[in-house]
């Protein structure tokens, strides 16, 4: 301690103890303890979003394969009996039902989606924090799951009396000799549907991705 008289002031210098020089420098390293702590907790959270995304990523590949395969099988589908009579050709198309040809659109739609959502679903994983990419997903995803939804739940009725007719209305089954045209739709029918369940996925992980921002 230093004692030193200016005019008539008497000045005492304290020297500062090795326990205040510490509290100073804990001080001053909790600020840069905290950031660190800060954006550790965030790279956290982004590293299960980041994990999230790729696997929406993956999900919509398979989609795509689904919903474009559906869509090429039924509209691919045509069968012509080896018999006919002088007046009549038998021949079994999608064409020929309005609910196979909105089949085809709808699956169709789904896929050139699912092609387009692609660079968004790549814009998720680089920057997993934005909202607004995720939520246009969420809700295009949604659209398009009842979309898919309702063309094969259609699309199977069809199927389910190309099988089985209907003695109540006369409907004839014609699978015992369509079965190239039966397997075919059928086909096609799972594939849209497992589309339409990938699409419901989607909207899971969307949802638990917004749900945890």
């Amino acid at each position: 301690m230093d004692s030193t008289r200016n005019g008539g002031e008497m000045v005492i210098n304290v020297p500062e103890s090795k326990s205040t020089k510490g509290n100073k420098a804990a001080a001053a390293a909790a600020p840069v303890a905290i950031v660190a702590n800060t954006k550790a907790a965030r790279y956290s959270r982004g590293g299960w979003k980041r994990g999230v995304a790729i696997f929406d990523f993956i999900l919509r590949l398979s989609a795509i394969g689904a919903a474009l395969g559906a869509a090429t099988i039924m509209g691919t589908t045509d069968q012509t009996l080896p018999f006919f009579t002088q007046f009549f050709q038998f021949q079994a198309s999608y064409d020929d039902l309005p609910t196979f040809t909105f089949f085809v659109i709808a699956n169709a739609i789904a896929s050139a989606y699912l092609v387009l959502s692609l660079p968004f679903s790549i814009v998720a994983i680089v920057r997993p924090h934005i909202v607004g990419v995720r939520l246009l997903l969420f809700i295009c995803d949604t659209v398009m799951a009842a979309l898919t939804t309702a063309a094969a739940s259609a699309a199977a009725a069809i199927v389910y009396l190309a099988h089985n007719g209907n003695p109540n209305t006369n409907w004839m089954a014609i699978c015992q000799q369509f079965t190239d045209f039966c397997q075919n739709v059928s086909s096609a029918v799972v594939a849209s549907f497992i589309a339409a369940v990938i699409f419901m996925f989607l909207i899971v992980l969307s949802a638990v991705a917004l749900r945890k921002h």
